[in-house]
């Protein structure tokens, strides 16, 4: 169970079903978190299954002898190298979670910031049909006072 650390797991965007973008990033997401989790486990088992592989080495059994002595330190050695690559495979899980925290908090701030545009567009598009209803307002009423005003007897008897 030995893992050399190199699958990213990067690369998964847009893949999934559903409606738009949305869904293919959740998805997505949720296809990274396996991926991860998987990552983490076998690193872990290998981490723990190695270092129990060197303790096991290192019992102490009957007289030492040269041969098994030289068997039992490349054993280990062996184990530790094992040990080394699963650990730095782990660190590069972290900084790999490191760079999705931070990358996903820039596109939930994106999508937060596009849902606000959206919003103000719908207001911006409320507020134009509510002014072009009160200028239709404002001209059928000056049209209306300058009929009245034109036909009134008032006005006549002021143009004489």
């Amino acid at each position: 169970m030995m893992n050399k650390g190199g699958g990213s797991g990067a690369g998964m965007a847009g893949s999934g079903g559903g409606s738009g973008p949305t869904a293919a990033a959740a998805a997505a997401a949720l296809q990274k978190q396996k991926t991860l989790l998987q990552r983490v486990d076998t690193d872990i088992t290998s981490v723990v299954d190695n270092f129990t592989q060197i303790v096991n080495v290192v019992r102490v059994s009957d007289p030492p002898a040269p041969v098994k002595n030289s068997q039992e330190a490349y054993m280990m050695e062996m184990q530790a190298s094992r040990m080394v690559q699963a650990a730095n495979s782990l660190l590069k899980l972290v900084s790999e979670l490191k760079q999705t925290a931070i990358f996903s908090g820039f596109a939930s701030l994106n999508d937060h910031v596009e849902q606000r545009i959206a919003e103000f567009d719908q207001e911006a598009e409320k507020t134009n049909r509510l002014l072009a209803r009160i200028a239709d307002d404002a001209s059928a009423s000056l049209k209306e006072l300058e009929s009245h005003y034109y036909s009134s007897a008032q006005r006549l008897t002021l143009d004489i």
